[in-house]
């Protein structure tokens, strides 16, 4: 595994929409094992990723329960609100308050293709929903509200 370089604001990998995954095999399993580390030497909690300059829909999630790795995620359903803190790898050293939903549901695929549906409450939910905002150009300081 290897550790990736983390693009940052002012690129305009940024700001793309990622591409679906199509194709399931050793070299997304090692993209995904990349990212995880990634994530881990960076002290994330989700890395997408475009903010490793690969512009695919592929997100890797750790808030202290497990990794959790989406292939091609879709918010299936979101409930209730939350206003809270966040930062991002990809904006280094800003911090801001952002309105997001307490609860997000969403469905995906995992390494191998197969479906798989997550769900979460309070960061849990905060993180899916900005990984997913990432594989869409959205960052969090697009939802700086003032």
């Amino acid at each position: 595994m290897s550790v990736l370089k983390v693009v940052t604001i002012g690129d305009p990998i940024l700001r793309e929409k990622a591409i679906t995954v199509k194709n399931f095999n050793d070299n997304l399993s090692r993209l995904i094992d990349n990212m995880a580390e990634t994530m881990v030497e960076y002290e994330g909690v989700g890395l997408a990723a475009p903010q490793i300059g690969i512009p695919k829909r592929v997100v890797v999630i750790d808030v202290g329960d497990g990794l959790i790795e989406l292939v091609n995620p879709e918010l299936v359903e979101t409930k209730g609100e939350q206003f809270g803190q966040e930062g991002c790898l990809s904006v280094p050293g800003e911090y801001a308050d952002v309105r997001r939903a307490q609860y997000a549901k969403v469905k995906a695929q995992d390494r191998s293709g197969k479906e798989v549906v997550v769900e979460g409450e309070n960061l849990m939910a905060r993180a899916l929903l900005h990984e997913i905002d990432h594989l869409n150009g959205i960052l969090f300081i697009d939802k700086i509200e003032g």
